[in-house]
């Protein structure tokens, strides 16, 4: 069955950089589209960035120029680099696979996604 393990989180200072790990198993992870997403207390969850298989990517205007999403085919992990973070970027942390949206409006949708991580926490001060 789809394994998505979650590594990375922290607390970090404004303007600093933490970089996120998933590990995914139970898929073919090279074939897959991926995503990141986050959700604070009281909030719908996020979408953050999503990476398909050939590398295309997409983010959230939030995070465009700071956050940049990657996978690592070879090791079946998917990372998030995040530079230049900020207080509001505090969240819990989720990867997401199993896509099953179509169109561009979909990549960052929680509904478009069927598999999920138990996520990683990353405070920013």
């Amino acid at each position: 069955h789809v394994q998505l393990v979650e590594s990375g989180g922290g607390s970090v200072q404004a303007e600093g950089s933490l970089r996120l790990s998933c590990t995914a198993s139970g898929f073919t992870f090279s074939d897959s589209a991926m995503a990141w997403f986050r959700q604070t207390p009281g909030k719908e969850r996020e979408g953050v960035a999503n990476i398909r298989a050939g590398g295309s990517t997409t983010y959230a205007s939030s995070v465009q120029g700071r956050f940049t999403v990657s996978k690592d085919n070879g090791k079946n992990t998917l990372h998030l680099q995040m530079n230049s973070l900020k207080p509001e970027d505090t969240a819990m942390y989720y990867c997401a696979a199993g896509y099953r949206g179509i169109g561009f409006m979909s990549r960052l949708k929680e509904s478009a996604y069927k598999n999920w991580g138990q996520g990683t926490q990353v405070t920013v001060s």
